[in-house]
């Protein structure tokens, strides 16, 4: 198959690149970071383009038999009116610059990327696909960036919506944020700690991808995240064995919204989602468990 990625050149979409070029798909990403292009495999069809504004790029979308749409504003930082228009905008044009060059075609599929921050803050509520969306800033991101990408099916076209949870991997992510921390000796839960973390290792994520974009029934919201969720303490406690640092050290939440002000009450608040679709459908994850997946990512001393 033809695949395009669009925001193919980041955390996430250079790694799925490389996994769809093992399963013999043809590979082409838009992106507007030029520089990052030389660590992709030669095999990889490079365009620039910004996605948020129509332009020459969008051209390439009917010539593809899949779309996985990975662009976005990180989330990570301060919020700020300026910030959050970005975080919108970023998604929400994109997505409605790649439906709109969509054509009907046989078979055809987006995968179009979310998180599990649609459900809002649920407390200790066990969460589904089916559960209803939030009221906060990113969970409105997220019902407007979904359904701009629900108008794709108009055109017959199968549309999976990919809500990630927080996504461990090797190159960055949110252990990119916490490491350093830790290994300071100042890392430890946020809060008070009971929030649910709702995560998946690369590895599973990339496979999940797979699974979802070669299985014709597959559709609508994915929840991509481990069946088994965990509090912020425990990741705390997980990963400071793995690292050999101490992790009681408790970040105060008035010091973290003094700091990151909306964002850091996002940090403080969490979801606890399991993925039923993909249990429904048969997908068997590779790293499950917390420790394991830290274990992998991180590495043992």
């Amino acid at each position: 198959m033809k695949v395009l990625i669009i925001g193919g050149l980041g955390f996430v979409g250079t790694q799925l690149s490389v996994r769809l070029l093992e399963r013999g798909h043809q590979v082409t990403v838009v992106d507007r970071s030029p520089g990052l292009h030389a660590h992709m495999p030669r095999e990889v069809i490079y365009i620039s383009g910004d996605s948020t504004l129509k332009g020459a790029w969008q051209e390439e979308i009917a010539h593809q038999d899949g779309v996985i749409n990975l662009a976005g504003t990180s989330i990570f930082g301060r919020w700020n009116d300026k910030t959050k228009k970005l975080i919108y905008d970023s998604r929400i044009l994109t997505t409605r610059n790649v439906v709109e060059a969509m054509s009907p075609k046989k078979g055809s599929v987006l995968c179009s990327t979310s998180a599990v921050g649609y459900y809002g803050f649920r407390n200790d509520e066990l969460i589904n696909e089916e559960g209803y969306p939030g009221d906060d800033f990113l969970a409105r991101v997220c019902v407007d960036w979904e359904n701009e990408a629900k108008m794709a099916a108009d055109k017959g076209v199968r549309v999976a919506i990919t809500r990630f949870g927080i996504v461990l991997g090797k190159t960055g992510g949110a252990l990119g944020q916490m490491i350093p921390a830790f290994k300071k000796f100042v890392g430890g839960p946020l809060g008070s700690g009971d929030q649910w973390f709702s995560w998946i290792h690369m590895e599973d994520l990339l496979k999940a991808f797979m699974f979802v974009f070669e299985n014709q029934e597959i559709r609508g919201p994915v929840n991509f995240c481990s069946p088994n969720p965990v509090r912020n303490r425990e990741l705390a406690k997980a990963l400071g064995k793995i690292l050999s640092r101490p992790s009681f050290l408790t970040m105060p939440g008035f010091m973290l919204r003094l700091v990151l002000g909306e964002f850091g009450s996002l940090l403080l608040e969490g979801q606890r989602v399991i993925p039923a679709k993909l249990l429904k459908h048969g997908f068997s994850f590779s790293y499950p468990d917390i420790t394991e997946a830290l274990e992998d990512v991180v590495g043992k001393d």
